[in-house]
């Protein structure tokens, strides 16, 4: 069945959608905080560590913000579909629980030729004051369902900075990672279903886009804004190879101001994220 394109632009109902601090300490704790050292990052994977008050990883805006979508797109088949892109801005630090209202909307549908590239946007705002928290942009590819003869999209330019990263660091995931981020909302049977996954293309289980995006997001602020979510405004990356729960991700960045290039890539050299950018505010 074809995409359904007379969705482009139409604004969900708002939705809203509240968090405890439970779930914002499950998150951490699913995206590797503490693994290794569950000394280090208390702010994070605790809520009543003597003079540590509970703080949220700043990519938790993207589980925060999410709202279930408007109209159907389509008969779209759930194993052709891949998390493609994801970017979010934080107008404000994300408190330890609390609620939003979000709406979201279809902005885009490109033709890429082997498939259809969906874009969507979602804007969170404070229930009581209509203020803005977050907004979060995300893009889905769906194999088999471009040749419409659509636009291609915007090109989005990121020379491959030539020089070596200002900061790298290197995080591992764990063989089990899948199975416990899948708590945070995400039930995908691709991260969890042998046989699933084998429908798909895949040899067993792959992680979480969102997962390994958790992980790179604790990379960038530990590096670049000292572990400081009040100091981290921005985040975006296209997800761009398949991530298997056990692999190692480390993540380059290159500073430029009060912002920065990264990649994310495994062992082998793998680009799992390109074309990162992250905003980091002073101090």
């Amino acid at each position: 069945m074809p995409l359904d394109h007379t969705v482009v632009g139409v604004e969900s109902e708002p939705y809203e959608r509240s968090w405890t601090s439970a779930d914002t300490l499950l998150y951490a704790v699913a995206v590797g905080a503490g693994q290794g050292d569950p000394l280090r990052e208390l702010e994070f994977t605790t809520e009543n560590s003597q003079g540590v008050p509970q703080r949220v990883l700043p990519t938790y805006a993207v589980l925060a913000a999410w709202a279930p979508g408007g109209r159907r797109l389509g008969d779209v088949n759930p194993a052709m579909l891949v998390h493609a892109e994801q970017s979010f801005e934080l107008h404000r630090p994300l408190p330890a629980e609390g609620r939003v209202r979000s709406t979201s909307k279809i902005v885009g549908i490109y033709d890429k030729g082997s498939g259809a590239l969906v874009v969507s946007e979602t804007v969170a705002v404070d229930p009581a004051t209509g203020e803005r928290m977050i907004t979060s942009r995300g893009s889905i590819f769906i194999r088999g369902e471009g040749g419409f003869g659509g636009d291609r999209g915007p090109r989005d330019e990121w020379p491959v900075p030539n020089r070596e990263p200002d900061h790298r660091v290197t995080y591992p995931t764990r063989p089990e990672q899948a199975l416990l981020y899948r708590l945070c909302g995400d039930r995908n049977p691709l991260h969890s279903d042998p046989a699933f996954a084998a429908r798909a293309g895949f040899p067993r289980p792959i992680l979480h886009g969102l997962c390994t995006y958790g992980v790179t997001g604790r990379g960038l602020l530990h590096a670049l804004a000292a572990g400081d979510p009040a100091r981290f405004a921005a985040m975006s990356g296209r997800f761009s190879s398949p991530v298997f729960p056990g692999e190692a991700l480390t993540v380059s960045m290159w500073l430029d101001g009060e912002s920065a290039r990264f990649r994310t890539t495994k062992d082998d050299g793998t680009v799992v994220i390109d074309r990162g950018r992250a905003v980091v505010r002073p101090a």
